[in-house]
């Protein structure tokens, strides 16, 4: 999985600069972060959508699922790279977070928060 977001990362940066007319993740650079931040909102909220229509349903429902997720994760890595972040450090977030309970996770979070 980490060749494929590698090889999204490079894609994603190399549009970045890219005409708008002609690449889409360009045109979403261009118009800015609030548009980034629209899309990565209408992503989440149809993958939302597809997860209770995923549930009690078939194939299809679940393959609806995935590819709105797969939107959802692109558009993601779009913001972030927007922002300058590589998707690198939200991995190592990941993996910093194995073995530690959830619960006390969130805990952590809020006394730093604090």
């Amino acid at each position: 999985m980490s060749d494929t977001l590698d090889r999204l990362h490079a894609v994603l940066e190399q549009r970045r600069e890219a005409d708008p007319d002609s690449s889409y993740v360009a045109a979403l650079h261009h118009r800015g972060l609030n548009k980034i931040l629209e899309k990565v909102g209408e992503e989440a909220t149809e993958t939302l959508l597809a997860a209770k229509d995923a549930e009690h349903g078939d194939e299809a429902a679940q393959q609806a699922l995935i590819a709105e997720t797969a939107d959802l994760w692109f558009h993601s890595l779009v913001m972030l790279s927007h922002l300058g972040l590589d998707h690198r450090m939200v991995l190592d977030e990941l993996a910093r977070r194995f073995g530690v309970s959830g619960h006390d996770e969130k805990a952590a979070r809020e006394q730093q928060q604090q």
